[in-house]
Parts: C-alpha cells; sequence; structure tokens
C-alpha cells in the first residue's frame, strides 16, 4: 500500500497527540505558561492539519483505506484525551469544559464503535456517510478546547459546550438511524423489498 500525501499528514496529526497531551498536563501540574502555549500550539496545527489531510485527499484523488481508518482515529485521540484532560478540576490554571459534554461525546463514541462492528458483522462491510450535524459537533468541540485553553470568556465556553453537545448528540442518533437501516436491509427478504 502506497503512503499518500494524505496519509502522512494524518499520521503526523496523530504524533502531534501525545505532544500536545504531554505539554497540556505539564501546564497544568506546574502552571508555567510556555506548556500551554506548546498545547495550543500543537492543538491547533492537529485540528488545522484535519482540513488539510481532507482537502489533499479529495484534491490529489488520495482517498485511501488506511486513510479512512487513520484520520478519525487522529480526530477522537485529539479530542477525546483534551476534553477528558479540560473536564477534571484543573485548578486555578483553566477552566473546566462541562462533564456533560465529555460524557456525551464519550458515549457516542462508544456507541458508533458498538454499531460499527454489528454492522460488519451483520451486513458485511458497510459505508457511513458523515452528517454535516457530525462535522460542525467536531468543530464545536475544537471550539470549545481551544477557548478554554486560551482562558476567553466562561460563559461563551459553557454556550460552545452546549452546542457542541447538541450536534455530538444528534449527530450519534443520525448515524444510529443510518446503521439500523443497514442492518434491516439487509434482513428484508427479497420479496418484501419490492
Amino acid at each position: 500500500m502506497r503512503m499518500t500525501t494524505a496519509n502522512k499528514i494524518t499520521i503526523g496529526r496523530i504524533v502531534l497527540v501525545p505532544c500536545f497531551i504531554v505539554a497540556l498536563l505539564a501546564y497544568t501540574e506546574n502552571g508555567e505558561d510556555l506548556y500551554r502555549w506548546l498545547a495550543i500550539s500543537f492543538f491547533t496545527v492537529a485540528a488545522v492539519g484535519d482540513g488539510v489531510d481532507g482537502w489533499v485527499a479529495r484534491h490529489f484523488n488520495q482517498r485511501s483505506e488506511m486513510g479512512a481508518l487513520l484520520d478519525p482515529l487522529a480526530d477522537k485521540l485529539l479530542l477525546v484525551l483534551g476534553l477528558v484532560i479540560l473536564s477534571l478540576d484543573n485548578g486555578p490554571q483553566l477552566d473546566r469544559i462541562p462533564l456533560w459534554l465529555t460524557a456525551t461525546v464519550l458515549c457516542r463514541d462508544v456507541m458508533l464503535l458498538v454499531l460499527l462492528v454489528l454492522v460488519n458483522y451483520l451486513v458485511g462491510k458497510g459505508t457511513v456517510r458523515p452528517h454535516i450535524i457530525g462535522k460542525a459537533a467536531t468543530v464545536f468541540q475544537m471550539a470549545c478546547v481551544l477557548w478554554a485553553l486560551l482562558k476567553w470568556d466562561p460563559h461563551w465556553l459553557f454556550i460552545l459546550a452546549a452546542a457542541a453537545t447538541a450536534g455530538t448528540g444528534i449527530s450519534g442518533l443520525l448515524y444510529l438511524r443510518d446503521g439500523i437501516a443497514m442492518m434491516r436491509r439487509r434482513h428484508t427478504p427479497p420479496a418484501a423489498a419490492k
């Protein structure tokens, strides 16, 4: 399997995740502002890389099975770990991201994993197309992490978290609907399908 430019960018994003986490944990531990700015930089580069690798894959026809697996993995690692750490009590250093956002993201991702296993087991290889609401939820989640790291107005952090939670929950329901529809089509007898 040939390594495409889009896949190299995605792997670079995955490599940035531990750098982001180490810098974030160092900041929460000792409050040294350099670590906070390092965490912001690593997170921003990884988040922007999400759009760049997608654009490269589409524009240069570099879509691949490897990219389809690694791209969401890079997103999940970056966002879930960032949300989990920032929803903990990090003392005076950082405002907390509401725990209900983190719980919603974790529940949706576990549900999607179970759904993916079920669809692949019962139906075979299924394709699930991303919904625009899911992409919007990801943008809101990224905005929450950056907002908290930049120490901007906590009132707006709450509003961003509410929007991210709503988008995450709705996108989870849409994916659940799509997965159930795929499984039903598989088990519908040919005569009944007419």
